[in-house]
């Protein structure tokens, strides 16, 4: 049974840790619900229904959010000093709205066709075998480290033109901006941060420069290129945006999702059973751990304009955040919501990605990249396992990003 709302704190650890009690209160008393003692003012919305509404509306509930997640870059000089050594901080994806928004959308697009991401598929099985030859014969690992990063890691970092000898600066940087969007960093944690973004910056502009001379077949080469309806090509820092964003949402989000995935097939056994009696399920096993890990729990909006939610009056200057992992497991919208079922029937209509004009430009490709990796991990490992007394299974403390630290598993090699 749940407690009443107020005795919940959204932002205390152990809630961020184990939110899904808190959810199931808060869809059941008050799906738009003011945090208590914040301000600006935060509404918190976890049904469906009403955050599919706020999606629909960036006019009112905006994209324009990038104040939000200053951290201390907004008011501390020895952060901004950092920062200063970089290019700013410019809204083009994420933290945008039409009609500006559109214009960057159409030109990453051209990167991230379907048919340039099924073009990747051998290419992603043949690095997802080689990942899993290097751990198969020891019957052991920590997958966190030696799969689910190097997997997504590789492949945008491949994909961005990145030579590999260079990509554990991918995963330093990633991890530098993932601290940035948390908002539970210290202060010399957001320092190093700062450095690391400012380090990110000033390689790819380097990256950018050669591609500029010399074009290869890589998304860094479309993007310094594209050029859609006569619109201006992208200036640097406009680049490096959304470089920044291809480089979280196409390494972490992924990796936390491919770790959270083969956990809850540990913990199913009769699940995993099945997929591996038949593995024409895993494409929508796929989106059933979408919806379960939400590995974006949820996203911040700007209400530019006052307005309303649910019946629920928001004010103009308020926030709201999105909990979208709270809505994909609304009993409204998926019967049994919070059984792992990779058979069931509307997985694919999870929030996990976003929806409309905000929806993850990498979709496609971390979809494509987690169904060839459990294709191969379930034909090639056997009697998956937790590996005993070396789990305590919890995640980063993150308000935004959900994620294992550690995942230390044992396994046969299949017959």
């Amino acid at each position: 049974m749940t407690k009443p709302l107020a005795e919940y704190n959204f932002f205390d650890p152990a809630v961020i840790e184990n939110p899904f009690e808190f959810y199931q209160a808060a869809r059941e008393q008050a799906p738009v619900y003011l945090l208590p003692g914040t301000k600006p003012p935060i509404y918190l919305v976890t049904s469906f229904d009403l955050i599919s509404e706020a999606l629909k509306d960036p006019y009112t509930f905006s994209n324009n959010f990038s104040a939000a997640l200053q951290g201390r870059a907004a008011y501390d000089d020895d952060v901004k000093k950092v920062i200063s050594r970089g290019w700013p901080q410019v809204d083009t994806l994420l933290t945008n709205d039409p009609p500006s928004h559109t214009r960057f959308r159409k030109l990453v697009n051209t990167a991230f066709t379907p048919g340039k991401v099924n073009r990747l598929e051998d290419y992603v099985a043949d690095f997802v075998n080689e990942l899993i030859d290097g751990i198969i014969d020891r019957g052991e690992c920590e997958f966190i480290t030696d799969f689910a990063v190097k997997l997504p890691v590789t492949v945008i970092a491949d994909q961005l033109g990145v030579p590999r000898s260079d990509q554990a600066l991918f995963k330093t940087w990633s991890d530098a901006f993932v601290a940035r969007l948390g908002g539970m960093a210290s202060k010399e944690e957001e320092l190093e941060a700062a450095q690391h973004i400012v380090d990110f910056q000033h390689y790819m502009i380097e990256k950018a420069n050669e591609r500029r001379k010399d074009p290869k077949q890589d998304i860094l080469s479309d993007l310094v290129h594209a050029q859609v309806d006569d619109e201006r090509p992208l200036d640097e820092a406009e680049l490096l945006s959304i470089l920044q964003q291809l480089l979280v949402a196409g390494n972490e989000t992924t990796t936390n999702t491919l770790a959270g995935g083969l956990l809850l097939l540990i913990q199913n056994p009769d699940q995993m059973t099945r997929v591996r009696q038949d593995p024409t399920l895993i494409k929508n096993m796929v989106e059933e751990i979408l919806r379960l890990e939400s590995p974006t729990s949820g996203m911040w909006r700007v209400v530019k304009k006052a307005g309303e939610l649910g019946g629920v009056p928001i004010p103009a200057g308020s926030m709201l955040h999105l909990r979208y992992a709270a809505a994909n497991r609304d009993e409204t919208k998926f019967a049994d919501a919070e059984a792992f079922d990779p058979g069931r029937k509307n997985a694919g209509i999870h929030l996990a990605f976003g929806r409309g004009t905000h929806m993850c430009v990498g979709a496609v490709l971390a979809k494509k990249e987690m169904t060839v990796a459990f294709t191969h991990l379930l034909r090639r490992l056997d009697n998956i396992r937790l590996a005993e007394g070396r789990n305590d299974l919890t995640h980063f403390p993150n308000v935004l990003l959900r994620g294992l630290k550690a995942l230390h598993i044992e396994f046969d090699r299949a017959a």
